[in-house]
């Protein structure tokens, strides 16, 4: 936890409101999200109770099963799943537009959707329950012994792409509500605390005459706010068992039907204020302006969104339980570059986070207090080349040295590099730079006027890159026999088929 952080925290604990520690919104909110709310049966690692989804806060969907045990009656309620689950990801492969893909000689002209769906749960345990019901779904056979709706496989395979998206955090396709509220704010109580979203909303949006804390104590009785599963509270864990008994010793078919509905509206009763939250809470992050650098990311999820569709669409096989050398490389990589990536943007974005860079030296604020742009230099080649410099006034240096490169919030396009350091004799740094870049493609002097910072501007100048598109790795044939040799496509054998529910 950041300095900035701890301070906001005490702020909160001080004043009974939540503290906001950002001052844009750092992830998208489509225009029609797809909210999930799972409840799984207490005792069991992956057994569905039931779901709440919809697109529409207006008309939630509750879909139960009547014996979570009962093999045939999860896999039933798996197809019904996905009869709300793949209409709605699919409906979005329809609208497509042109694109260049690549770089350089490589590039090419390709397809990619025009928007993308996103999928929103109360909690991170939530994305781990869809993680594991896409895992005992997504090998399942619609021929054989083990036969289910052809819809449970490939429910099985979007739920484990969505829930692998969610590891990166630039990607906003798979989200746990929580964690993006907790990355927006800042409340008086425990990480731990902050899991439970009746809780973490009473800090943030607490009802007219009520501080934080009361809300939250108000808001942990399950009386008033159930969990926001995937758990269900104990004391209805036993009011469940008492209704599974009764459908189970139902004498006939009407009993049952009855004791059935019962279970529906109990299990209504404990999802619908979960529900009315999370759009509330969807709401609460609609209502900041997005970031500079949430419509590209977004723009990145809808190109993985249009390959695995088209993947999908084309009978493509279901993720294996493992990854291959070359895939695993290829992951982590990935992880690396996206949690960089998504650091560096969140400081160029917003002021308040770079602040924290600012507190680790990575990152200095001043004053010009001197400028050239008409400084040249010249090239080894014997070019002219136009390189402004500036002198910046700081109260100290920071992590800075003579030859870092350092870029600017206002200006990421042009690049800076430390030519000097120097002590002031009243105490603050004076720190020289020299400018290239996003001057246009003139090289003669002066720079054209706003291109370079002018006299009196304050400005930011930090270490942290400004990322482009990550190397590129050896493709999957060259993987050397150390490691496997080349990866085979994964074809699910009966182990997978006959594999038991999770």
């Amino acid at each position: 936890m950041s300095t900035l952080r701890v301070a906001a925290a005490l702020e909160a604990a001080a004043t009974g409101r939540a503290v906001p520690v950002t001052t844009v919104r750092h992830v998208h909110i489509a225009d029609r999200p797809l909210v999930l709310i799972p409840l799984s049966l207490a005792g069991e690692a992956c057994a569905p109770l039931a779901v709440m989804v919809g697109t529409d806060r207006d008309a939630p969907v509750l879909l139960t099963v009547p014996n979570p045990k009962d093999r045939t009656d999860r896999f039933r309620f798996a197809a019904r799943l996905a009869g709300h689950v793949l209409p709605y990801c699919e409906g979005f492969a329809t609208d497509t537009e042109p694109y260049e893909h690549g770089r350089g000689k490589a590039k090419e002209l390709q397809e990619r959707s025009t928007d993308a769906p996103q999928l929103i749960v109360p909690n991170p345990a939530c994305v781990g329950f869809l993680r594991l019901l896409g895992r005992s779904t997504r090998f399942r056979r619609a021929e054989g012994p083990y036969a289910v709706d052809p819809a449970v496989p490939r429910l099985g395979q979007w739920l484990s792409w969505f829930t692998d998206q969610n590891e990166f955090p630039t990607s906003s396709l798979c989200l746990g509500l929580t964690r993006m509220l907790t990355a927006h704010w800042a409340t008086g109580q425990s990480p731990t605390e902050d899991a439970h979203l009746p809780a973490l909303m009473a800090w943030i949006d607490p009802p007219p005459g009520t501080d934080g804390p009361t809300a939250a104590r108000q808001a942990e009785d399950p009386s008033r706010f159930p969990p926001a599963g995937p758990a269900t509270d104990p004391v209805f864990d036993g009011i469940l068992t008492e209704l599974y008994t009764a459908i189970g010793q139902a004498p006939g078919e009407r009993h049952r039907a009855a004791a059935i509905r019962q279970l529906e509206d109990q299990l209504r009763t404990q999802l619908l204020p979960t529900w009315t939250l999370m759009w509330r809470g969807l709401d609460l992050l609609e209502d900041r302006p997005a970031g500079r650098s949430v419509a590209s990311r977004w723009q990145t999820d809808r190109d993985r969104f249009s390959g695995f569709a088209a993947y999908v669409a084309d009978g493509g096989l279901p993720q294996g339980r493992w990854e291959h050398a070359s895939g695993a490389a290829r992951r982590l990589a990935r992880l690396e570059d996206a949690a960089d990536r998504y650091a560096s943007e969140r400081a160029f974005d917003d002021p308040l986070v770079m602040a924290e860079y600012e507190l680790t030296g990575e990152a200095v604020v001043g004053v010009v207090t001197a400028v050239d742009p008409s400084r040249t230099v010249v090239s080894p080649s014997g070019r002219q080349l136009l390189r402004p410099s500036l002198t910046l006034t700081v109260p100290g240096s920071g992590r800075l040295r003579v030859g870092d490169e350092v870029r600017s919030p206002a200006r990421t396009g042009q690049k800076a590099e430390v030519l000097a350091l120097r002590r002031t004799e009243e105490g603050p740094y004076e720190i020289d730079f020299e400018l290239s870049g996003g001057m246009g493609r003139s090289q003669r002097p002066p720079a054209p006027p706003g291109t370079v910072p002018e006299s009196g501007e304050e400005i930011c100048y930090t270490s942290l890159p400004v990322f482009t598109l990550p190397a590129a790795l050896p493709d999957d044939e060259s993987t050397p026999w150390t490691h496997g040799g080349p990866p085979q496509p994964h074809a699910p054998t009966d182990d997978d088929a006959n594999e038991a529910w999770e």
